[in-house]
């Protein structure tokens, strides 16, 4: 089993990230002051004063919806022990993972666990902490913050009751000043803090937007449900930073100016007179310190207080393949005389961001300019859909593995990750990992994997103020470059002028608090779309090929794509045997049992697709078939993803689906659900070379004799030229032994150019059996290889092959119209009352039709 540190204790929310820290009450120890700022004096720093909630003191219960009130858990007295025999818990985390590591529940990653495990999501959940303060906290303000709880969730201290909050995904706070027991004595500073979990929803629609979707073919019907983010008390002065909002301005002329709006909260029932000195300067880089100063008269309430600081010379951030990822640390106080009540700092980037029309698409057929420019120089996206968290219970997952994920996203030459609808914004530092990494970040604000939401009004409204909520918490991360409102909204849409008004209402309220480009829905070309004004070329969710597989051999399909940028391109593949192994029970290993199609196998489609790269379904041991499946998804992802780019500056951007899965599955991602690289993700490393060498050809098969005809394409997305470079291709037999040499002069390779430099003409060699492989270099003058590039191609005969992909396309449909899709029991004959007495193996284990019986 893998148990795993969850996510990280001391985490804090987006506005209160680098927080000075002058006590950790929980722990009794005193902390440095803060770095005074120059010219400070002796300052008294009285705030914050913040006491993390986090960790494994948390203890767990089960009650029956509504009957943890009635027995009085929310009344338990701050000193008493009951609590201590209850399940330990962790925060941040989620209930089933609690009860995984507890015993109650095997874990529901294995085989078909999740099945055994749906009684959890029909209760209510009581978490509780007993915690000390050991310091008074008088004259101050204390707060008790809660980053997000998954989904509704009443709040008790010390028997009082706080309040109630539903919506994962905004945080939320209670003064509980007049409630929290403080002081150096046990007895005196003991508190006890009940929060109650509702019962998660069970109808994605009446939550969309407010609840990340657990549905789809991603998942089973198992719904997340948890304390998800930390929680933290917070005692501060009567003046406080409620929010920061830092909006760097790049001018024409090179200079830039940070405007800061900034939100101030008095407790006081009076009128203060504040000073706020703010100071910026490099957290990555050297440079001076650049400060100002506001004197204000701050009203009880919220006000929001504004600022500039001027920069001649500005460090820009870049994504890593355009320049550096400069970031700067604003830090900013709030004084009452020689009192600091109040001191936060924000990392910020300056940048530009604007978006361009894609040549050669008129306003008949787009309605949005897709061309992403980052500081005056266009940003090829080379992305992948993120499919993350890493786990679906979050409580499973940690810091550590965002950050090798982020490596390895950039290690494959990504330079973007788009988050879209199906699953959640963020959690902090995925976005810290992305700003520091250089790789932007393409956002679906909230998860609105569907379009028939209630069209209730006050329901509406609380969507609006969630995404609202998620975009403040977000929008200082200068990787943050485009947003979107929907995700496939319009495919599934009863009402398509209601979700047209929604969406770009949506889009209105975001816009009113960050300055991004933002589109309402992804695709937007589909039928119903396009009935309410949208036009036909807006995006394309290139998924047609897995979904109506047989219908095209691969590249029949993705040379017919032209669209000015693609938000998915989607092909599936299964982990590796030492991963399956993880997941999958080991009488079900091979041939499959029915835990893989529960894991989402499209068995069928996975056959289809083997047989499409290599001529054959590979079917005949379990590592055979497993790499094959890895392989295909790789081949399919680089020779469209080539596609897309060759036809820059008119394409704007790929994003596959996906880089990760949430569980461990049989589906979308390159890197499976225990952080390890599929095969596949070695050829969209290729693919996504920022420099590449490409080779443009309309078929995979030939016969002996014929002329291979193709073109040689360079592509540089970078803003460095090469001169007097050549590019050396070569063609081997499957046993490795050279068929034929080329090279093409090269003279320049221009910047952010996409060009065809030569024509490769081969009569194909009669000795060849079944496949050969044609290599491509690009070295520059010095002898240094630039760009390096492969593909395998098959001896065949492509109409056979074609019709041999429609028939199993036909079977496939046909068996398809008795089965749902979600339904894998149509891949094992013996499930549903099928086949004969060999279609199961002799230990009783249903297993898949058209495989091999040999044991792996």
């Amino acid at each position: 089993m893998r148990i795993q540190r969850c996510l990280v204790a001391a985490r804090k929310r987006f506005r209160l990230s680098a927080l000075t820290v002058a006590a950790l009450c929980c722990l009794g120890v005193s902390c440095p002051s803060a770095k005074a700022q120059p010219g400070a004096g002796d300052l008294i720093r009285t705030g914050n004063l913040v006491q993390d909630l986090s960790g494994y003191r948390w203890k767990l219960k089960r009650m029956r919806p509504g009957q943890g009130v009635v027995q009085g858990l929310n009344e338990l007295p701050a000193a008493d022990i009951e609590t201590h025999v209850w399940i330990s818990g962790r925060v941040p985390g989620d209930v089933y993972t609690d009860l995984w590591k507890a015993g109650v529940l095997e874990d529901p990653y294995w085989g078909r666990n999740s099945t055994k495990a749906q009684w959890v999501m029909l209760d209510e959940w009581w978490y509780s902490l007993q915690f000390d303060v050991g310091e008074t906290l008088k004259d101050k303000v204390v707060r008790l913050e809660f980053d997000g709880v998954d989904y509704a969730c009443d709040v008790w201290l010390n028997g009082n009751k706080l309040g109630r909050h539903e919506g994962m995904f905004s945080p939320f706070a209670f003064d509980v000043t007049d409630f929290v027991n403080s002081g150096p004595r046990w007895d005196k500073g003991r508190n006890i803090l009940m929060v109650k979990l509702d019962p998660p929803p069970q109808v994605n629609h009446k939550v969309a937007g407010l609840k990340t979707p657990w549905f789809g073919d991603y998942w089973r019907d198992l719904v997340p449900f948890g304390i998800w983010r930390p929680v933290r008390l917070v005692a501060s002065g009567k003046v406080r930073i409620d929010d920061v909002y830092v909006k760097p301005v790049v001018r024409d002329d090179g200079t830039a100016v940070v405007k800061f709006e900034v939100t101030l909260e008095n407790h006081a029932d009076q009128a203060m007179e504040i000073k706020m000195p703010i100071a910026i300067e490099g957290k990555n880089f050297s440079s001076e310190t650049l400060a100002t100063e506001v004197q204000t008269r701050v009203e009880p309430g919220k006000q929001v207080v504004t600022a500039e600081i001027d920069v001649a010379d500005p460090q820009l951030w870049w994504p890593w393949d355009l320049g550096k990822p400069n970031l700067y640390n604003a830090t900013i106080e709030v004084r009452l005389g020689d009192v600091v009540h109040h001191q936060q700092t924000e990392t910020f980037g300056i940048r530009q961001i604007k978006m361009e029309w894609n040549p050669g698409f008129g306003p008949d057929e787009v309605s949005f300019p897709r061309t992403v420019m980052l500081n005056g120089k266009r940003h090829f996206i080379r992305s992948a859909c993120w499919g993350g968290p890493p786990d679906i219970f979050v409580g499973r997952t940690s810091p550590d593995e965002y950050k090798t994920l982020i490596d390895l996203a950039k290690a494959a030459n990504m330079n973007n990750i788009r988050i879209f609808g199906w699953h959640p914004p963020e959690i902090p530092e995925f976005y810290q990992y992305c700003d520091e990494a250089g790789l932007t970040v393409w956002q679906d604000v909230i998860p609105l994997g569907t379009a028939n939401i209630s069209q209730e009004p006050s329901f509406v409204e609380r969507i609006y103020r969630e995404a609202v909520t998620v975009i403040k918490e977000r929008r200082n991360h200068p990787c943050l470059i485009l947003i979107e409102g929907g995700e496939e909204a319009f495919l599934r849409a009863a009402d398509p002028v209601f979700t047209k008004g929604f969406l770009e209402e949506l889009g209105r309220r975001l816009q009113q608090h960050v300055d991004l480009p933002y589109v309402p829905d992804s695709p937007l070309t589909c039928a119903i779309a396009q009935s309410v004004g949208y036009k036909p070329k807006e995006a394309v969710h290139a998924l047609a090929y897995f979904y109506s597989m047989g219908r095209w051999l691969m590249e029949d399909w993705y040379r017919s794509l032209d669209f000015p940028i693609v938000p998915e391109l989607a092909i599936t593949s299964v982990p590796s045997v030492e991963s399956l192994k993880r997941f999958i029970p080991p009488d079900e290993l091979w041939p499959p049992g029915p835990s893989w199609g529960h894991h989402w196998a499209d068995l069928d489609r996975l056959r289809m697709q083997n047989f499409d790269c290599f001529g054959d379904e590979r079917t005949g041991s379990l590592e055979e078939f497993v790499n094959a499946t890895q392989d295909a998804q790789g081949t399919i992802f680089q020779l469209a993803v080539e596609h897309f780019r060759r036809a820059k500056p008119r394409c704007s951007g790929v994003s596959l689906c996906h880089f990760i899965t949430y569980w461990p599955d049989m589906k979308w991602g390159i890197v499976d659900a225990y952080q390890e690289p599929k095969r596949s993700y070695e050829y969209v490393k290729r693919a996504y070379q920022p420099l590449l060498v490409s080779l443009d050809f309309e078929r995979r098969r030939w016969k002996p004799g014929e002329s291979l005809d193709a073109k040689v394409w360079l592509i540089n997305d970078t803003y460095q030229s090469h001169q007097d470079c050549v590019v050396r291709l070569n063609i081997k037999n499957s046993d490795g032994a050279e068929l034929a040499v080329n090279e093409f002069d090269v003279a320049s390779v221009d910047e952010d150019s996409s060009l065809a430099i030569g024509e490769l003409k081969w009569q194909v060699d009669s000795t060849v059996e079944d496949s050969f492989v044609v290599s491509l270099s690009l070295l520059n003058a010095d002898g240094v290889v630039l760009s390096s590039n492969q593909y395998q191609l098959l001896i065949g005969d492509q109409e056979q092959a074609r019709q041999r992909m429609a028939a199993m396309g036909k079977t496939r449909s046909q068996a398809n119209l008795e089965y749902t899709y979600g339904n894998y029991y149509r891949f094992f004959p013996s499930m549903i009352g099928e086949g004969d007495a060999s279609s199961d193996s002799a230990d009783g284990v249903p297993r898949a039709g058209a495989f091999s019986k040999d044991q792996p």
